[in-house]
């Protein structure tokens, strides 16, 4: 795990910055401004989402790098969101982020966590452990579908030491 890299949770005057961050993020995949727009109120975070406990940001120095929403209450909650800033994807910020909310799920007493990914950041999700379950609907795009995936949090070992298995 980086150590420069403070993962904390979010703050109600920061859900405008991190909004922003999620749209710039999924334009990663390629989206035009027209997808983009149609995603803007799933991905818009709100100040009493910061509060609430469930969102935490990657922060270097003053910087938000990126940040996850888990959603739901044990015994089975989602990884509602996990973006990175375009700047740093592909230099490990989402591997902390997701490690982080597998471990904030499980010492909440979670036992699975399932997520719509995107597709094209399916593989990400696999490479940690995650399983795929099957498609769910776009909340944003009609008649757009999204792999369905799900992390089993029981077994007791942790995203890199699956990683490291999988060589």
């Amino acid at each position: 795990m980086r150590t420069d890299i403070v993962v904390r949770q979010a703050r109600a005057e920061e859900a405008e910055e991190i909004s922003a961050l999620a749209l710039r993020s999924k334009s990663h995949w390629g989206y035009d401004e027209e997808f983009l727009r149609a995603c803007r109120d799933e991905l818009t975070v709100t100040p009493e989402m910061c509060t609430s406990g469930t969102v935490r940001v990657a922060v270097q120095d003053t910087r938000i790098l990126g940040y996850h929403r888990l959603a739901g209450s044990p015994a089975h909650g989602e990884l509602s969101a996990l973006f990175v800033d375009l700047e740093v994807i592909g230099h490990g910020i989402g591997g902390v982020l997701l490690e982080d909310a597998l471990a904030l799920a499980t010492a909440r007493g979670f036992r699975s966590l399932v997520l719509d990914a995107d597709p094209g950041a399916e593989l990400f999700y696999r490479r940690f452990g995650a399983v795929r379950l099957g498609e769910s609907p776009s909340g944003s795009i009609p008649g757009r579908t999204l792999p369905r995936l799900r992390f089993d949090l029981t077994t007791g070992t942790t995203p890199s030491q699956r990683r490291a298995e999988d060589g």
